[in-house]
């Protein structure tokens, strides 16, 4: 059948709008008949009639009809209200056919102000679709749906009710967010209208959350969960419990009403709800939302409440036990939606030992069951449970079970929470079990999950390593086996520890060495392979197979199979060579000297080879030794490949799992406090030989890319984490032309800020004063570098404690290091843990290129000869703008000294113009700067010129010095 095509014998939209209507039930059940039967047949088509044709002919017979429909709305005798109803219908069939409807919109508009059910409702079905949220009869319609919001007609109100969830729009919020509580709690409100009207202020609050007020209502909503209609309490707690999550405190006396009701619902009978019951399940919708709201809140004080809480989820699982009183899916299905939230808030409160045990040994049975959604839940519950202390040994039970499903499940998505769940179950004594298991399925693992299970192995070989030849055979074996999918945050780590560890330098030299001597190795191995022997290959020189010469012809022959950066490297390990092997200087010096180093086309590798050859020509044995000097140990760190996992969007690293399982373990895997400031391995522009640079004599500090933790941060929030980035430009501003004051002030933490400078280098103390009456744990602070700017700016953090206590403060010291010009400002991330909620703060350090200028005096003479040198376009900015504040002379110079400018008296004729002078020190490049002022206090604007032997500088410098005046 095509659109076209008959139903009822009749091809047209005949319609008689004529007829008288009589108002009876009867009359109007009979038209609503007629109508439907007639758009049914006006909607069919017939599937025989030629390509093209039906679609042309649908067209033809919609815009006819349109024309006909504009007509009748046009025409001098009025339409009575089922007409319009009927026409207002086509209109909405044709829209929903993909045609463009451009009228009828006042007509639906009339329709709201009829007193019959279904005139209103199709007016209100038609403002739903078709009005937009900015239209001119926005305020036609506010008002009809203020009118029947206040008919008290349920079925009035409830259609305006519909409307406005229907929309949902910012608008709307603006104009009934404040009246739909009131609907909410009124005592003379229908059961049916307070449902509706829950429901709408959740729809409102969701799209507009700031436009919802808090006030008196809230504690009288909170009392809907006893109400007697469990449709009004069902909506009832869909609403507090999305408002408990922003304002726990407004609705924290829904906990006792939501156990109370709870408690009522498990212990019923199946006939004492019947409405409600759901195949013999009473009440199973009602049940896992009020669970859902409790675990908004920690576990009730109160030893009653708690004590009814605990037999509330005891029955749950013991009805779970029950066997089934139906075969049909939809039983087991409702029966297991109330389970897994059960457990869920057994797990949240984590407190009791019973509960936990029974629900693992329940998830325990789902794990072999033949439903594969089952199999996944057990799995991802019970690594929730793998994070509690009181049920860890409950789940490592069940290893075998989950290493099976790892090797036999034929859904990628059940392996994956396998591989998570026995991440969470693993500790020392199982360690070596589970990683071997992980490696092995990691030959055959799914493209998509591979680089996660690298990381994972990767951690609890270094978390639970107690023998740390496993743990260097592990990794290596691991880059074999994944090279492509190994980081470079794995193969830094690694040799982080072996550089830490005195007594497994020497195996790891060995070991590293005859994976080397594969026919084909992974570059990331070659790198882990240069380095170490590197530092370490004398320890294996003497045996005759790991001689000096053949370590550096196995490298070697590595060498042209590479990329530029690993090359780079190779060159560092054929320097440390020279100082290690004297005997070998010849032969690495024709290596360096050979044209295809020296004129190599990357200037990275042309450099090194020049640098490193004139070293070795020109240096004695002892400077050789001094500058070549095996690397210092590392200072102690939180490992970064965490950070790498979380930024992966892992499910399995949370914060539970951060508290619960030994976050701060070291590489023996023992728990150990650590310091606050968390140094996070390099960028890929960065590395542990420092691929950019020729430091070799002390590690580069390591930092997080910009993009990376950003992403953590702001993109990977979930509930029960509150993100906050401070008002960046205002708080940057300010502190262009001033060291010291507050950065950024919440209602929890005020971070002050003390800073001075001198030439390129530059300290900066920040203090963070608790303003609660509870201690911050887990403090930690780490430095984001956006764009190239860790290329040109040093920070160096101090650690810092990792408990605040109220009402104290804490110091931080900042050492800063300017490299060379730069545009971007670095970002101090900060979260700590204050009432079990994860906080994130972020705030930008003002720390701009203008902070390491030396103020410098010059002649009158000087000054203008320096000013006619840098007379090329691009040296000189010039704005003009508008003054931003009072036009005070004192006050600009007071600016333009703090700027770090020296100011020139006598240089300009006119002396309402300000002269001034300084030069940027880094530690590269020198950058002289001249700067003319020019206030015009009748139009209120501002000249500012700049002259720089720079350009980037000067326009950097113009920005900074505009946003000020």
């Amino acid at each position: 059948m095509s659109l076209l095509s008959p139903i009822c014998g009749n091809h047209k939209f005949a319609y008689s709008t004529g007829r008288n209507m009589q108002d009876t039930e009867e009359e109007e059940l009979r038209g609503s008949r007629i109508y439907l039967c007639k758009v049914g047949c006006e909607s069919e088509g017939e599937i025989s009639t030629p390509d093209g044709k039906s679609k042309e002919a649908e067209i033809k017979r919609i815009n006819k009809e349109l024309a006909n429909i504009r007509s009748k709305f046009k025409g001098d005798k009025a339409l009575d209200g089922y007409s319009k109803k009927k026409y207002i219908c086509k209109l909405l069939f044709i829209f929903l056919l993909g045609h463009d409807i451009d009228f009828g919109h006042m007509e639906a508009v009339n329709l709201l102000s009829s007193n019959k059910y279904t005139e209103k409702q199709i007016g209100y079905l038609f403002i739903s679709i078709l009005v937009n949220s900015n239209s001119e009869l926005m305020r036609l319609i506010n008002n009809a749906l203020r009118n029947d919001l206040a008919s008290r007609n349920p079925t009035f109100m409830g259609l305006a009710l519909h409307c406005i969830a229907n929309v949902g729009s910012r608008e709307m919020a603006e104009v009934f967010a404040g009246e739909i509580p009131k609907i909410i709690v009124a005592g003379d409100t229908m059961d049916s209208a307070k449902q509706s009207a829950a429901l709408c202020l959740l729809r409102l609050y969701r799209t507009s959350p700031d436009l919802v007020p808090m006030g008196e209502w809230t504690s009288r909503v909170v009392h809907l969960l006893n109400d007697q209609h469990l449709g009004v309490v069902t909506a009832a707690t869909s609403l507090i419990t999305i408002l408990a999550q922003k304002n726990p405190e407004e609705f924290k006396t829904a906990v006792s009403l939501a156990i109370s009701r709870l408690s009522r619902i498990v212990s019923s009978a199946p006939a004492d709800l019947q409405d409600y019951t759901y195949y013999f399940v009473p009440a199973p919708w009602l049940s896992v939302k009020l669970l859902r709201l409790l675990q908004c809140y920690p576990r009730p004080e109160d030893p009653a409440i708690r004590g009814r809480l605990t037999e509330c989820l005891e029955t749950i699982l013991n009805k779970a036990q029950e066997p089934p009183k139906s075969k049909k899916v939809q039983h087991s299905n409702v029966k297991n939606a109330v389970l897994f939230e059960a457990i869920s808030l057994i797990v949240h409160h984590d407190s009791e030992p019973n509960l936990l045990v029974r629900a693992c040994y329940q998830l325990g049975q789902f794990l072999q069951h033949r439903e594969t959604n089952l199999r996944y839940l057990a799995l991802e519950s019970m690594w929730l449970l793998a994070c509690s202390e009181f049920s860890q040994e409950a789940v490592k039970m069940h290893i075998e079970t989950v290493i099976n499903a790892l090797k036999t499940e034929r859904d990628v998505s059940v392996r994956q929470r396998a591989v998570d769940l026995l991440y969470g179950m693993c500790d020392r004594s199982n360690a070596q079990q589970i990683v071997a298991e992980m490696l092995n399925y990691l030959e055959n693992a799914d493209y998509s999950i591979r680089e996660e299970i690298v990381l994972k192995v990767a951690i609890l070989s270094e978390r639970y390593a107690v023998d740390y030849t496993w743990y260097v055979d592990t990794i290596l074996n691991l880059i074999r086996i994944a090279g492509d999918y190994v980081g470079e945050e794995v193969w830094y780590r690694v040799i982080q520890i072996i550089i830490n560890r005195d007594d497994v330098q020497g195996y790891a030299a060995k070991t590293v060495f005859e994976a080397l001597q594969a026919p084909a190795c992974h570059e990331n191995l070659v790198k882990v392979g240069g380095y170490i022997l590197g530092e370490f290959g004398n320890l294996v020189a003497g045996d005759p197979r790991s001689s000096p010469l053949v370590q550096f012809n196995l490298l070697h022959s590595k060498f042209h199979l590479c990329s530029v950066p690993t090359r780079a490297l190779l060159l560092s390990t054929y320097i440390k060579f020279v100082n290690l092997f004297p005997e070998i200087k010849s032969t690495i010096q024709i290596v360096l000297h050979s044209d295809s180093q020296l004129r190599n086309s990357d200037v990275e590798l042309q450099q090194r080879a020049v640098e490193y050859l004139r070293l070795s020509d020109i240096a004695s044995t002892d400077i050789l030794a001094i500058v070549l000097e095996e690397m210092p140990p590392f200072p102690k760190r939180k490992s970064s490949i965490l950070n790498k996992l979380k930024k992966k969007g892992s499910s399995t690293l949370t914060d539970l799992e951060e508290i619960k399982k030994e976050p701060n373990a070291d590489v023996n895997g023992n728990a150990e406090p650590t310091s606050g400031y968390t140094v996070i391995s390099p960028s890929s522009s960065t590395n542990l030989l420092s691929f950019g640079s020729t430091h070799l004599m002390n590690p580069a500090p390591t930092y997080l890319s910009a993009g990376g933790l950003l992403a953590d941060v702001f993109s990977n929030v979930g509930p029960g984490v509150i993100s906050q980035f401070a008002s960046a430009e205002d708080s940057f501003v300010r502190f262009v032309c001033k060291n010291n004051g507050i950065i950024f002030e919440n209602q929890l933490v005020q971070i002050g800020l003390k800073s001075e400078f001198r030439q390129n280098l530059g300290r900066m103390y920040l203090f963070y004063g608790n303003k609660t009456s509870s201690k911050f744990i887990g403090f930690t602070t780490a430095v984001i570098y956006p764009g190239n700017l860790l290329a040109q700016l040093n920070v160096q953090t101090k650690p810092v404690d990792p408990t605040v206590e109220g009402g104290t403060q804490i110091q931080q010291v900042l050492n800063i290091e300017c490299i060379t010009d730069f545009v971007e400002v670095p970002i101090l991330s900060i979260q700590f843990r204050y009432d079990g909620v994860l906080q994130n703060i972020s705030v930008k350090l003002p720390l701009s290129v203008n902070k390491f200028f030396q103020p410098t005096d010059m002649s009158s003479e000087e000054f203008f000869r320096r000013w006619k040198q840098l007379n090329s376009p691009h040296q000189e900015v010039q704005q003009i703008f508008k003054a931003k504040y009072p036009m005070d002379s004192e006050m600009t110079k007071t600016k333009l000294l703090g700027f770090g400018l020296a100011l020139l008296d006598g240089i300009d004729p006119n002396v309402s113009n300000f002269v001034g002078t300084g030069i940027i020190l880094t530690k590269t490049i020198h950058v002289g700067c001249l700067l003319r002022l020019e206030p015009n206090t009748q139009a209120q604007l501002y000249r500012l010129t700049l002259r720089t032997s720079k350009e980037a500088v000067s326009k950097r410098l113009c920005e900074l010095l505009s946003e000020q005046f």
